[in-house]
């Protein structure tokens, strides 16, 4: 893979970034959208740290609130109707959240980049792909267009696109799905970010070229020693490249460990439905389970842990009081009331207990 030359301007957001804390800090954060049929409370008090070179796998259904966390982080929530209704998010000390909008705008992008899920949406049909890759080096480090133009060249080959001194001037449409991904994915990565959110990345893209997909992140990854906050519905895109995982539930982290920890052994109801419904080769024929219901109203959550009324598991005290998010062994911490029983495999249903 060719390695692109170091951009010859510094390509710097505004601020001194030099702590030795956490690459990238969320600290308490809630989002909130008002909206005709009440607020919604999309993100309630998430917690995480990302360092540089590390692998974050941010997993939830729809609704969940992944894709709102990573809005919420590059700066690009819609407000009105979302709201930051408290919380941190400190990248290199600095909390992003308090600085002034033009500096936060500085950073995006350069600093701290995204991958969108809808490469076709995201793209701008009316122009070449090059020029939106080269607009990168003519915004932010005043490139003149013929070197934006070649760098973008060297981007595309960087990504594995072929014959990029041809394809430079094609337009989105010329491109198939896992080509139009790697063009994101270049744009991304054109300034050498320190922070980049991949969101949904592998979206209706085939099982082959998923895997092409993560591992030209993987080694994008390596080569810039980036930290990677990987969202995603899809437990299996994760396993090969993650390195910790947080299991998102309507707006709340339900439990977080290193990914061996997560596969080998669940501490949450929820992450043991999301891996139970996962197809397996030695069950091949077999109906695959599911998890029964659906994720409650954000304008109407229930009381106590927001997913009782579908866990087969639950009691009073879920349906009654919200458990808090806490260790069960080492970093590895669930927001169960029985989360060390689930995590040793002997919690039973209400049904077998009385059996």
């Amino acid at each position: 893979m060719t390695t692109a030359p170091q951009p010859t301007t510094p390509a710097q957001g505004d601020g001194d970034f030099t702590s030795t804390g956490p690459l990238l800090e969320v600290k308490d954060l809630h989002v909130e959208f008002h909206t005709k049929q009440g607020v919604a409370q999309a993100i309630n008090g998430l917690n995480f740290t990302l360092e540089a070179g590390e692998t974050l796998a941010i997993l939830g259904e729809s609704g969940s609130g992944k894709s709102v966390t990573a809005q919420t982080i590059m700066g690009i929530l819609d407000m009105p109707p979302g709201h930051i209704a408290g919380g941190e998010i400190r990248y290199r000390g600095q909390d992003l959240l308090a600085m002034k909008p033009e500096q936060r705008r500085r950073l995006r992008g350069v600093n701290i980049s995204m991958i969108f899920q809808d490469a076709l949406s995201s793209l701008n049909p009316v122009l070449p792909v090059g020029w939106q890759i080269a607009e990168m080096f003519r915004v932010h480090q005043k490139m003149r267009r013929r070197p934006a133009r070649q760098r973008a060249i060297e981007l595309m080959k960087r990504v594995g696109i072929p014959a990029a001194e041809q394809r430079v001037g094609d337009y989105a449409h010329q491109f198939s799905g896992g080509m139009r991904q790697r063009i994101m994915i270049a744009m991304a990565i054109a300034l050498d970010p320190d922070v980049l959110i991949a969101d949904e990345p592998t979206t209706a893209l085939d099982v082959t070229v998923q895997a092409q997909v993560m591992r030209l992140l993987k080694e994008l990854q390596t080569e810039n020693n980036m930290g990677l906050i990987l969202i995603t519905h899809d437990l299996g895109v994760v396993a090969d490249v993650a390195d910790k995982i947080a299991v998102m539930y309507a707006g709340r982290v339900m439990e977080a460990a290193d990914v061996y920890e997560i596969y080998a052994r669940p501490g949450h109801p929820y992450t043991k439905g999301l891996l139970e419904s996962l197809p397996r080769i030695d069950a091949a024929g077999e109906r695959l389970n599911a998890i029964p219901g659906l994720p409650p109203s954000l304008t109407d959550m229930p009381s106590g842990c927001p997913f009782s009324p579908r866990c087969p598991y639950a009691t009073d005290l879920c349906r009654n009081e919200m458990p808090e998010l806490l260790p069960i062994v080492g970093e590895h911490t669930s927001a169960c009331h029985y989360r060390e029983e689930m995590h040793r495999g002997h919690l039973q249903t209400p049904e077998e207990a009385q059996a």
